[in-house]
């Protein structure tokens, strides 16, 4: 893993920070998105089959992960930010751990509704926090890369989550398979508490120059955006000002869009292939896990290339609008045709994963640290509420059409629309020295 140094520094400080934060939040995040994610390949592996569930039922019971994700984001920051990240994500992870375990136990289609928006309800500040945390351990040079390697979390975990849970449903069962993914989070959760502190002053494995260098850079670039965006008013709540950030809203509304293609995708490409290629879970999640080995090298390049600009929105735009194209290219390619619809789905997949790193690396850069969390928040409920839209109106289009050709039309649109919105973003012009 790049450890680069700060940059400015004589020294060569960087090094403590990436290689002892940088892995554990990877691992946080790559739970959270385990125990969120399986749910697709025990639907394909015959749960469905043994519940008597529908892909309308399906797509609502995935979907209402989505409720509990939305409701509690803003809450949930606004915590981490006062108080500790580090004490809200431990009990984040317990309790969700706990609640995944829980699912492969459950015959109730209810029940596992109640479950699910539990799940995502513990889930939902942990993106946003981990944000947060990373936001006050890097610098602007740094960010990109920083928040790429959170976010690999995602396409990483559903990566080997494909392949190695379709083979732990024929070694067990779909409820084996939830029960056994739900144990690590409980026991991570305590390593987490005993490694992460919340700010470097608080670390007392950094070294101290490697300290000063740090909060020295993060100061200077906050006291840029409170004299350039006149945005830091200790008399107006942080969620206030977030809501009347132009901004914001317009990011909200773009991740809305962005979330709805990723969450069809996440959620029903397992079904997907397993309609189309006919083959059995084990070769369905093999399949499944191809999109995501590209996207973590796309993740990594466009990071890097974002960081060494710090020019975020180019870097994010144009694969959003290539993730169109693709989905639409599958919708012209026809159910029937799935060998050359597969290697389209590939590349929509890298196109969605490549530009999370600049994205998330991009809010923090465009408001002040008070409300830069909050805003996160916000950006991210909106992703909730798509990540519901997409994984229920996926598995609705399935359900009424008999086909997947309706529901790649609606992700392109939704895809080709995201690009287009995040044109209209505005980042505040920096003083000259």
């Amino acid at each position: 893993m790049e450890s680069p140094p700060l940059t400015g520094t004589a020294t060569q400080p960087g090094r403590q920070r990436w290689l002892r934060l940088i892995p554990i939040v990877f691992v946080t995040y790559s739970l959270a998105y385990l125990d969120r994610s399986n749910f697709s390949i025990a639907a394909a592996g015959g749960m469905s089959e043994d519940l008597g569930i529908t892909s309308s039922t399906s797509g609502l019971i995935a979907a209402s992960f989505f409720a509990g994700y939305f409701l509690l984001q803003v809450p949930g920051v606004l915590y981490a930010d006062r108080r500790s990240v580090r004490d809200l994500i431990f009990w984040s992870v317990l309790a969700w751990g706990a609640l995944a375990t829980l699912q492969g136990l459950l015959s109730s289609v209810p029940l596992l509704i109640v479950v699910r928006f539990l799940l995502g309800a513990v889930e939902a500040a942990v993106l946003p926090a981990l944000v947060v945390l990373l936001a006050r351990w890097f610098t602007k040079p740094e960010r990109g890369r920083a928040n790429a390697f959170l976010i690999l979390g995602n396409p990483v975990t559903v990566m080997w989550l494909s392949a190695a849970s379709g083979y732990l449903i024929e070694a067990t069962s779909w409820r084996g398979m939830f029960i056994i993914e739900g144990v690590p989070a409980l026991i991570w959760a305590f390593y987490f508490r005993a490694q992460v502190r919340d700010r470097p002053a608080d670390a007392p494995w950094l070294a101290p120059a490697e300290r000063e260098a740090v909060d020295t850079a993060i100061a200077a670039e906050q006291a840029e955006l409170a004299s350039t965006a006149a945005a830091d008013n200790s008399g107006v709540h942080p969620l206030r000002e977030a809501l009347r950030t132009p901004a914001v809203l317009v990011l909200s509304a773009q991740y809305l869009l962005w979330s709805i293609g990723v969450y069809g995708f996440v959620f029903w490409l397992p079904s997907i292939v397993k309609a189309g290629s006919s083959a059995g879970i084990g070769a369905t999640g093999l399949l499944s896990a191809v999109p995501y080995a590209f996207a973590v090298v796309a993740m990594l390049l466009n990071s890097r290339r974002s960081d060494r600009t710090t020019r975020r929105i180019r870097y994010v735009w144009p694969w959003l609008l290539g993730g169109a194209v693709t989905f639409y290219g599958s919708y012209l390619a026809g159910h029937d045709a799935f060998w050359l619809s597969f290697p389209l789905l590939v590349l929509a997949g890298i196109a969605m994963y490549a530009p999370y790193g600049p994205f998330f690396a991009m809010i923090p850069e465009l408001l002040p640290r008070r409300t830069a969390g909050v805003a996160v928040a916000l950006v991210n409920a909106a992703g909730a509420l798509g990540g519901f839209l997409g994984t229920y109106l996926v598995g609705w289009l399935r359900t009424a059409t008999g086909t997947d050709a309706a529901a790649f039309l609606m992700l392109a649109g939704t895809m080709a629309a995201s690009a287009l919105v995040l044109l209209a973003v505005r980042t505040p012009k920096r003083k000259v020295a």
